[in-house]
C-alpha cells in the first residue's frame, strides 16, 4: 500500500508546542507524509507570552495550493486547526480545489475552551467554522466548542444524555464521525466521547490536575494519524487520548513548571508504533 499523505492547515507558532509544531511531527510519526499549509507565523503561541510577533499568510494560501495543483498533488486527508475568521472561505476553496473522492475532511474547531471563546473570536467566528463542519467527515471539538456550534448551554456538571444530545446536534451539521474530548463524568477520570455508525462509546483514563497547553492539538493530530493508519475511529481516538495522557505524564515526571511551552509530547510518540501495524 502506498504511503498516505495529509495536508494540515493551521498557524505555525514557532515556540510553545501547538498548531503545526505539534501536527507535523505527530502525524508524521504514524508514517504519513504530512504537508503543512501555514496560515500565519507567530514567534510563539499567544497564551502566557507577551509581545509576540505575527506574520499573516492569508494572501499566500491559495497561491501555494494553485502551485501544488500544477503538479497534481493529491491528499488522503485535509485537516484544519486554528483559523482566523477571514480564512474560512479560503479553506473552503481549498477543499474544492484539492478534495478527491476518497479525501477525508477533518475539522478541529479550535476556537474556545472552559465555556468561553478565545479572545480573538466572537460569535460570528462560530458561524464561519460551521461552514467547515458542514463539509467535514470528522470533527473533534472540546465541550465548549460543541456547545457553541450547537447553540447549547455550556455546563460544567453533565451526564451522558447531555453529551449524546450534543453529538446528535453536531451530526445534523454533517459529520458522520464525532469525538468530544475532555469529558469527565467522575472526579479524577477524563476521557473522550466517540460517535460513529449511530453508536456511542467512551474511553477514559485517570486525569492529572492542572491545565496543559497544546493538548487539543496533540489529540486532533493523533486522531488524524490513526485514521490514516487504518485504525477504527474508536481506536484512533483512544490512542490519541493515551498520547495526551502520556505527554502530560512525562511533563510532570520531569517537573516542568513552565507549561506555557507545552507538554513533552515528543517522548510519547514512541507509543504509536506499538499500536499500529503498517500493511
Amino acid at each position: 500500500m502506498s504511503q498516505k499523505r495529509c495536508l494540515t492547515i493551521q498557524d505555525y507558532s514557532c515556540l510553545g508546542r501547538c498548531s503545526l509544531t505539534v501536527a507535523l511531527p505527530t502525524i508524521s510519526a504514524f508514517g504519513v507524509e504530512t504537508v503543512g499549509l501555514p496560515t500565519a507565523i507567530l514567534s510563539n503561541h499567544t497564551a502566557g507570552f507577551k509581545n509576540w510577533t505575527y506574520v499573516d499568510l492569508t494572501s499566500y494560501m491559495l497561491d501555494i495550493v494553485d502551485h501544488w495543483k500544477e503538479y497534481d498533488h493529491n491528499f488522503d486527508a485535509i485537516y484544519t486547526g486554528y483559523l482566523a475568521s477571514e480564512q474560512v472561505d479560503i479553506v473552503l476553496k481549498i477543499f474544492n480545489k484539492l478534495k478527491e473522492t476518497n479525501t477525508k475532511i477533518i475539522v478541529d474547531p479550535a476556537f474556545g475552551d472552559n465555556g468561553t471563546l478565545y479572545k480573538a473570536f466572537d460569535l460570528s467566528h462560530v458561524e464561519e467554522i460551521k461552514k467547515l463542519i458542514k463539509e467535514a467527515d470528522i470533527t473533534m471539538p472540546n465541550l465548549t466548542e460543541a456547545c457553541f456550534l450547537t447553540g447549547t448551554e455550556y455546563k460544567k456538571d453533565y451526564d451522558e444524555n447531555y453529551i449524546q444530545e450534543l453529538i446528535y446536534k453536531l451530526s445534523l451539521l454533517g459529520p458522520k464521525q464525532i469525538c468530544i474530548s475532555g469529558i469527565s463524568f467522575k472526579e479524577g477520570i477524563v476521557g473522550c466521547y466517540i460517535y460513529e455508525n449511530n453508536k456511542f462509546s467512551y474511553y477514559s483514563t485517570p486525569s492529572y490536575p492542572g491545565k496543559y497547553h497544546g493538548t487539543g492539538d496533540i489529540f486532533a493530530s493523533s486522531v488524524v494519524g490513526g485514521i490514516l493508519s487504518n485504525l477504527t475511529f474508536y481506536d484512533a481516538c483512544s490512542l490519541a487520548h493515551d498520547l495526551v495522557h502520556l505527554s502530560i505524564y512525562y511533563s510532570i515526571k520531569d517537573k516542568r513548571t513552565d507549561l506555557t511551552q507545552g507538554v513533552e509530547f515528543e517522548k510519547a510518540l514512541s507509543l504509536i508504533p506499538q499500536r499500529i501495524e503498517h500493511k
